[in-house]
Formats: C-alpha cells, structure tokens, sequence
C-alpha cells in the first residue's frame, strides 16, 4: 500500500553497541572493549611466527678485532674494545693482514695508543723473516705519522735487517719506510748508503713513481744535510732534487673551512699591513710557510719587498742539537714564521705534534727561521677580528718585534 505524499516513513533503528555506523566505515565498538580485543588476539594467533633471528657466531679475540677494523665506521669501537679483542686473541689469530687493518687505523684515526702500538712493534719483530717490505711499510706507518717510537728494543734492528734484505726488492716500499724513519730521527746510515747510490737513482726515474720518490729522496737528503752531520755517504744530486712540500698539504687544503689562516691573514693585513709579510711562501729546500716576517737587527718588521725573505740553503752554520737562528753578520735580518697549529696537525686527544708536522717545524728551525707557534685552543678563545689584532700583537711584542713609524 501506497504511503500518501508527505506522511512520513518509520523511523530506522538506532545503532545499538556492536552495529556498524553505516557510510562511517568504522566500527562503534569501543577500541578497548573486549570483543575487540579478543577479535584482535585471534588475528595474531593465525599469522605464522616470526623466525628467530639467526644465531651469531662466536668471534675469538683475532676475529672481533678484524671485524672491528673491517667495519666501514672505524671510530664505533673505543679504543678499549680494540685492546681488550687484541689482548684475547690468540697469538695464530694475530696475521699480517689483521695487523695492518690495525696499524692502519690507528694511523688514518691519528690515535696514539702505546699498547697497540707496541703490539705492532712486537708482532713485526717475531714475524721478520715472514713479511715483505711491501707490508713492513704499513706496518711502520703510524709510528712515523703519530711521532711514536716504541720500547720495543729490536724494533729498529729489526727494520735494518729488512731494509738490507728487501732494499732491491721493493723500492718504493724501502723508501716509505724511511720516511717513517726520518719522522722518528732514526735513519739507519746502511739504507741512506742504498737509495742514495746512482744504481738505485737511476732504477727510480724510469719507474711510474719517479716523481714522488724523488720528492721523499730530497726530504731524506735534507733531513741528513740538517740531522746527521756525520753521516759520510752519498748524496741525493742537486739536479735530481725537487721541492719537498711546494703547497699546504692536503689535510689543510681538505680542511681550508675549519682553518684560522684566513683571519689571522686579515689580522696581520690590519696590524701590520700587506708589505710586511708574506703568506704560503715556500722557502728552500720546499717547505710552505704559513706566513713569514723579515725583522731588522733592531726588532723592527721590514717590507718583505725590500729583503730576501729566504735564508740560504744549506744553513752557513747548522749546530748538532740547536737551531742555528741567531742573525749572522752578513745577514742580521731575521725571518720570522708564524706557525698555525691547527686542530688536526696534533694525535688525536693529546698535545704530540704528528710526525710530518713536527718534522717540518724542527727543520725550520734548523735552517735558522724562528718559530712563532700559534696554537689552535687560543685562536679558538679569540672571539672576533679585535681580540685576535690583540693577540697577535702580544705574542709579536713577546718576540720584541716593532713596527708603524717608530718601527720602520
């Protein structure tokens, strides 16, 4: 039967709890309420179990420490978890390779830690007639670069022994060893005799490494020219040498953000003004110099334009244990560098220059440049360009340098 228009329909039923609200797509159950969590556990009871997870292996002290080294984030394991891996492992476990892994990390990570280091210097002692000098020089890299010579008291009879035995065998690896040995003032005269001699000379420049182990050649010939005045051997020919390190090196270069050079620079410009000192100048033999002053006999800082900033090469006087800085009288002017010592130029948590840096300052000082070390926490403590002119100008009048009109 037909309902007349306008008379209305009966009314729908309300929802009662446990209906779905319609066109909502949402049950009226309250979320907590029993049925739904009964609903709820019944769903999970069906779904299949989840696999255990698979079980780890057993890592031995030798293997925890080369899986430590071999993960790709090398500073996630303090340096505890490594002595503790190296402390348990056995002596079978402990091979070239896990050793080089950790020489190599303490070198790229710059941690000076003695009892690893000793461990390295240990293990190349007993396994010497079972390495090449191809992994001896990884071996003995963190040494130089971390300025650490080790108690061992075979370690450097021991590396005299190798380098006489593979000399001839691996060039460049002899000469990368030296390299470490020179950072440590530890130049066996025996090897010098070797790579100095024309037969290795000439075998060198013929080979795809010709330039760079020339360049370590002109450090090492330096290092005895300044170091070893006894030393009675051959020499690297003048034609052959080549400046040692012609630019900043790549750690700065890498790092130019996080460097004070340029606002020391801008202070210098502001203090002194742009004749008075020069910047990234490289002076013989090849060293780059952070900045560089010419100061007169009377303390007064001259125009670099009117001095030959650059002190002769080799030293007219180089005295065994001292730096030969005094004026002389053919030349009183003095040169003065101005030494940044940034952040990373020193091992990691401590105050040990690394070996390339400390290397590079004790030869300055040899050739007769006096230092000005500017280190790194008092830049960071200046706070703006007004408080570093104030420094820099203490630390110049502490050398009893003067200038501005009465200073020339």
């Amino acid at each position: 039967m037909r309902r007349p228009r306008g008379e209305p329909g009966p009314r729908a039923p309300r929802p009662t709890e446990g209906a779905t609200c319609a066109g909502l797509g949402e049950s009226c159950f309250p979320s907590d309420g029993p049925l739904v969590r009964a609903l709820e556990q019944e769903r999970r009871l069906r779904l299949p179990p989840k696999p255990p997870p698979p079980l780890q292996p057993l890592l031995r002290g030798g293997q925890r420490l080369e899986a430590a080294l071999s993960c790709p984030r090398f500073l996630r394991y303090p340096r505890q978890h490594l002595i503790s891996s190296l402390a348990e492992a056995r002596p079978e476990e402990l091979t070239p390779h896990v050793m080089v892994l950790l020489a190599q990390h303490l070198a790229r990570h710059r941690l000076r830690e003695p009892q690893l280091l000793e461990a390295i210097a240990h293990f190349l002692v007993v396994q010497e007639t079972q390495l090449s000098s191809k992994v001896v020089q990884k071996l003995v890299l963190p040494f130089g670069r971390l300025n650490y010579l080790p108690l061992e008291q075979q370690f450097m009879p021991c590396l005299e022994r190798i380098l006489a035995r593979e000399a001839g065998v691996a060039p460049l690896a002899t000469v990368n060893i030296l390299m470490s040995l020179c950072q440590l003032r530890c130049l066996p005269f025996r090897a010098l005799h070797f790579v100095f001699s024309p037969g290795f000379i000439n075998y060198i420049s013929g080979t795809p490494h010709a330039l760079i182990v020339r360049r370590y050649l002109s450090l090492l010939d330096t290092a005895v020219e300044l170091e070893l005045p006894g030393y009675r051997g051959p020499r690297l020919p003048r034609r052959q040498q080549v400046p040692i390190f012609p630019q900043p090196l790549i750690t700065d270069r890498a790092r130019c953000k996080y460097s004070h050079k340029d606002i020391v620079a801008e202070g210098l410009r502001q203090l002194l003004g742009e004749e008075k000192y020069r910047q990234d100048l490289t002076v013989p033999p090849g060293y780059c110099t952070d900045f560089l002053l010419c100061v007169g006999s009377s303390g007064a800082v001259l125009p670099v334009r009117t001095q030959d900033p650059f002190l002769p090469y080799p030293p007219r006087s180089c005295l065994q244990g001292q730096a030969a800085s005094s004026p002389t009288t053919r030349d009183p002017a003095q040169r003065v560098v101005l030494v940044l010592r940034e952040r990373w130029h020193f091992c990691r948590d401590g105050r040990v220059l690394l070996g390339s840096r400390a290397l590079r300052e004790r030869h300055l000082g040899l050739m007769g440049y006096q230092l000005l070390p500017l280190p790194f926490e008092e830049l960071e403590s200046q706070r703006g360009l007004p408080q570093l002119k104030s420094y820099l100008r203490q630390k110049l009048q502490a050398l009893g340098l003067r200038w501005g009109p009465e200073g020339g």
